[in-house]
């Protein structure tokens, strides 16, 4: 009798999470772009998913990493469309929990080096991303919006090397957002310091998980093997 009863609660037990489970991914809505995407743009919805699964928090990266260093390019008019994109400008970004955690590890190891990491972007609001294809439509440089980018999933991280105490950037051939051959990956007519240093930040980037951009040395990102969401949620949303 014991067993039985034991037996009939851990059903009722497995029943009612069920229930908890399937009410809170009913609850949760996103809307459809217009290039047929769905996009949490609720900070309500995102926190929800969060509640589901801790690795999608979203972690602003200079409270993880303390001495890495900012130049948020589309918060300015410093980038290739001339345009401030973040508006208003913000002072932060984020990557998920996992990347952040694997960004935090490259920085302690270039630390040992004498050298850091300079941020230029990481998350980016959906809705950039579609101002980014409308100008250019390229996908070979900015993502389609029919997809959605890791960016927007807070999967990936554009940056370069700098020295750590002076900050100053290593010379990697091409300035960032530099839509030519010469900051493809696998182009090697540069001087052998440029190659070196491109090197360098692929291989602590790779072997701390991420996986490079054949087309932009800046650029590398984080397996989606979460089922990370696309967002359109404002930075200050996001610091709440």
């Amino acid at each position: 009798m014991l067993y039985k009863i034991v037996l009939k609660r851990g059903i009722y037990l497995m029943l009612l999470s069920i229930f908890f489970h399937v009410t809170a991914c009913l609850a949760q809505t996103t809307s459809v772009s217009k290039y047929g995407v769905p996009v949490i743009n609720k900070l309500a919805d995102y926190q929800l998913t969060v509640s589901n699964d801790s690795a999608k928090k979203m972690v602003e990266l200079l409270k993880l990493i303390p001495n890495i260093v900012y130049d948020l390019r589309y918060a300015t008019t410093n980038n290739f469309t001339h345009l401030q994109l973040y508006v208003p400008a913000t002072h932060h970004t984020f990557l998920r929990l996992p990347a952040a955690r694997a960004l935090a590890a490259v920085q302690k190891e270039l630390n040992a080096r004498g050298y850091g990491l300079k941020i230029f972007d990481a998350y980016r609001p959906y809705d950039v991303t579609v101002k980014f294809w409308e100008l250019i439509k390229d996908e070979r440089y900015v993502a389609n919006p029919t997809k959605g980018s890791g960016h927007n999933r807070g999967l990936a991280v554009d940056l370069t090397i700098v020295e750590l105490k002076s900050h100053r950037e290593l010379d990697m051939g091409t300035g960032f957002d530099n839509f030519s051959d010469t900051a493809h990956q696998d182009f090697t007519a540069l001087p052998i310091n440029v190659q070196e240093h491109r090197k360098l930040l692929t291989a602590v980037m790779e072997k701390h998980g991420f996986t490079k951009l054949d087309t932009e040395w800046w650029h590398f990102f984080w397996n989606n093997d979460r089922g990370y969401e696309v967002l359109d949620i404002p930075f200050n949303e996001l610091l709440k």
